[in-house]
């Protein structure tokens, strides 16, 4: 596990530069998991460390695979200076281990809700979990052991998070793109969804 942290770590450093800064979550029963900080002008990039040193297993499964599965890091990118992000890090850290804690496997299209805001302030307390490749791109490892995967997360509105429940993620991205939301504004409030949609 520690020799794939390292690459994974190798490949972070590669595709964002050094980090400035790092912190170490442990929880009761789960691998620690590290979260690193990286300055890219005016974004602040939060990276977690240690969610890959296991397989993701499927929570239906009796018997979990120790080198078979999916394997992910996550990335949140959000505009550096508007608000106390830097207290995102614990929740990325519960969030990096819920496979470990809820043997839930985290990947493209699914919502992870936290209960509680990202940061102090902050109107989301729920991420959607994007597609791979863009930022980060994957890591190969070596057969049979699948690739690491860094999944970026897009925070979501309570209103959104609904909405993309009833819609789907797709249709959410869609709608995000279409009305030009920046989804790296720490402040920034719900986009714009069609009526009839509701938080119930």
């Amino acid at each position: 596990m520690e020799e794939i942290l390292a690459l994974v770590e190798a490949r972070l450093r590669t595709a964002l530069g050094e980090p400035d800064a790092r912190a170490d979550v442990t929880f009761l029963g789960t691998d620690r998991i590290e979260v690193l900080r990286f300055i890219d002008g005016d974004v602040v990039r939060y990276a977690t460390l240690g969610m890959s040193g296991q397989p993701m297993a499927d929570p239906t499964s009796p018997l979990a695979d120790p080198v078979k599965g999916p394997r992910a890091e996550l990335v949140l990118s959000v505009r550096a200076g508007l608000a106390d992000t830097d207290q995102v890090l614990r929740p990325l850290a519960v969030l990096a281990a819920s496979p470990q804690v809820e043997g839930v496997i985290v990947a493209p299209g699914a919502s992870l809700d936290l209960g509680q805001p990202l940061w102090p302030g902050a109107p989301f307390s729920s991420v959607l979990v994007a597609g791979p490749g863009g930022l980060v791109e994957d890591l190969e490892l070596d057969a049979p052991m699948d690739p690491v995967r860094f999944l970026p997360l897009l925070p979501m509105t309570h209103n959104e998070a609904a909405w993309k429940r009833v819609r789907g993620a797709q249709e959410l991205q869609e709608r995000w793109l279409s009305q030009g939301t920046d989804l790296r504004d720490p402040l920034r409030t719900s986009v714009a969804l069609d009526q009839g949609v509701t938080d119930g």
